[in-house]
């Protein structure tokens, strides 16, 4: 699930007619929407992708990853690039680029040209979405905008549910011989109405900062060592991990290490180094990055033990994940409507212990059901699991902002969005790999899906105790 990047205030700009700046809201929560959907359901459609395009694990893997890992790159220089080109120039672009690679996707012949096209996506998603928050800001008058972020939390929490229910639907049905591409090209006529309503309504306002400038040398390092770290993640395990492989992943702590010392230096640093400067932040990214890995490597270890080792439909993978996804959608709408705000930082607490119990319900019913699983033997571990998980992804972020200054809060959110994203990316690669390899050992799902929960269960704990150093008032708070 993708928690939206919130932005430093945009200039401001006569407001729309009440019809208008309420159609620009539809633009942004429609390419919410798809991108939510995306990041998503390809993890259903994983299983149904390889049977078809063939290749190994990995390729899989690649599938998976090739997204999250290119949208969490462009993250951190697309809030620059709004500043350079303009918001909606700049939307229009992501909005354009993504419907395309979202057909190239659906008519990919093989698995390299899946993977090309789903980097494509991720960057050009990566473009769109951070531009949303800002035109919305800008379209509506300010005695109208608290209103503008009411429907967000409903229509992302009805997606998350919707979308696997109905990615398993259309690979089901199989719609003239489309099987799993149809959960990319469902993306084409959407996005082709999203563009023209988005040309038509979305204001001129462009933000444009002629003062502005890209760090390309922070750019390609960050791009250099995120390579460096996901290639042998991903590839090591097939090749039997060679001395490169080890060589690479060691070599890119120093990479990361580099980016930090040139962001220090540049005088248009794509993150403010003052950031990592910040006890509360610094911690805040572990935390980040431990709760996405274990949420990301969970979903994909379960998808894999419903659909290849129990045999599983899509849609009957999909339906028997509606307990989770309605679990997260009632967390996080009691976290954004009173509990955050009655419980403070205790709210995550809460949340991340009670998604602790339900992973470890989950494992206990895997190992004790074994290939009599059934869908209702885990509804209740699931629901458990995703009501703590949605206690966690409203507050989050604004707990681990609160002692950042208003003129960092831009920067560093969008830097939680990629390290978010990047995170969901490290689940593929390592805790898939794991995965495969206990498949592997012993030829069972049922034992590599438990080693998963066990580090997703771990990884919850780790960030349970590293919740209680950050800043006790959230950043909406001290505003």
């Amino acid at each position: 699930m993708s928690i939206e990047q919130r932005s430093s205030k945009p200039s401001t700009a006569p407001s729309l007619v009440a019809r208008h700046y309420w159609m620009v809201l539809v633009v942004v929560l429609v390419a919410d929407v798809m991108d939510l959907v995306d990041a998503t359901v390809a993890n259903l459609a994983g299983p149904s992708i390889r049977a078809d395009l063939g290749g190994g694990d990995t390729t899989l893997q690649w599938v998976l990853a090739a997204y999250t890992t290119a949208f969490a790159l462009g993250l951190v220089t697309s809030g620059r690039l709004g500043d350079l080109f303009g918001r909606r120039r700049m939307f229009l672009v992501g909005m354009a680029g993504f419907t395309l690679a979202s057909l190239a996707c659906g008519l990919a012949p093989g698995a390299g040209w899946l993977i090309v096209a789903r980097v494509l996506q991720g960057l050009f998603g990566a473009v769109m979405i951070p531009q949303g928050l800002a035109l919305v800001k800008v379209a509506f008058p300010p005695e109208e905008l608290g209103k503008a972020f009411i429907p967000f939390g409903p229509v992302m929490g009805l997606a998350g549910v919707a979308g696997p229910i109905l990615a398993g639907w259309l690979i089901d049905a199989n719609l003239a011989g489309s099987e799993w591409r149809a959960i990319f090209l469902i993306n084409v006529p959407i996005g082709v109405v999203a563009f023209a309503l988005a040309w038509r309504y979305l204001p001129h306002e462009t933000g444009e900062n002629r003062n502005a400038r890209l760090d390309l040398r922070g750019v390609t390092l960050l791009t250099v060592a995120s390579a460096m770290l996901m290639v042998p993640l991903v590839q090591g395990r097939e090749l039997g991990w060679p001395a490169w492989t080890w060589v690479l992943m060691i070599g890119s702590l120093g990479v990361f290490a580099l980016f930090v010392w040139s962001e220090r230096r540049s005088a248009h640093p794509v993150i403010e180094p003052s950031l990592f400067q910040k006890r509360s932040f610094v911690v805040g990214l572990v935390v980040i990055a431990a709760f996405f890995t274990a949420l990301t490597g969970f979903t994909l270890a379960f998808n894999l033990l419903m659909q290849l080792g129990l045999g599983w439909t899509p849609l009957h993978s999909g339906l028997s994940l509606i307990p989770w996804a309605l679990g997260t959608a009632i967390g996080a709408g009691l976290a954004g409507a009173f509990l955050a705000a009655k419980l403070g930082r205790a709210t995550l607490q809460l949340g991340l212990g009670i998604a602790l119990v339900g992973m470890v319900g989950l494992w206990w019913s895997v190992g004790h059901f074994g290939t009599d699983l059934t869908s209702w033997s885990v509804a209740p571990a699931l629901l458990v699991s995703g009501f703590g998980s949605g206690l966690v992804f409203v507050p989050l972020f604004g707990y681990i902002l609160g002692d950042v200054s208003e003129a960092e809060v831009g920067t560093g959110s969008g830097l939680l969005n990629a390290v978010q994203q990047f995170s969901g990316a490290i689940g593929v690669a390592a805790l898939g790999t794991l995965f495969f390899s206990r498949v592997e050992l012993d030829g069972g799902f049922v034992g590599a899906t438990q080693v998963v929960l066990v580090c997703a269960t771990v990884l919850y704990a780790v960030t349970l105790a590293l919740v209680g150093l950050l800043p006790k008032v959230a950043q909406e708070e001290r505003a």
